[in-house]
């Protein structure tokens, strides 16, 4: 059995965040020992913004959200998600 190697210390998220995009987890972690877990209550972190639509744009959307009966501001989310993995879906590299 091979000692894989300590997780470093990370100042904030941001530093861990990269450190593990960067990193083969493997050399840390012995995933055969992994089990699944499930997050039920972990909601992602979220960060408020302030964006500026133009009042028609805001109107169609509430329109929509009405129809769907959701806030208006999770469909906004909802709708930059979908085109953001449309986006990485089918971009060139």
């Amino acid at each position: 059995m091979s000692k894989h190697k300590n997780i470093p210390k990370f100042k904030n998220e941001d530093e861990e965040r990269e450190f593990w995009a960067k990193t083969d987890s493997s050399k840390y972690i012995d995933w055969k020992k992994a089990e699944k877990v499930t997050f039920s209550k972990l909601k992602p972190s979220t960060k408020t913004i302030s964006l500026r639509l133009p009042e028609f744009v805001l109107d169609e959307i509430k329109m929509i959200a009405n129809k769907r009966d959701v806030p208006y501001q999770s469909l906004i989310k909802i709708f930059l998600k979908d085109r953001i993995d449309h986006e990485l879906k089918h971009s060139v590299k």
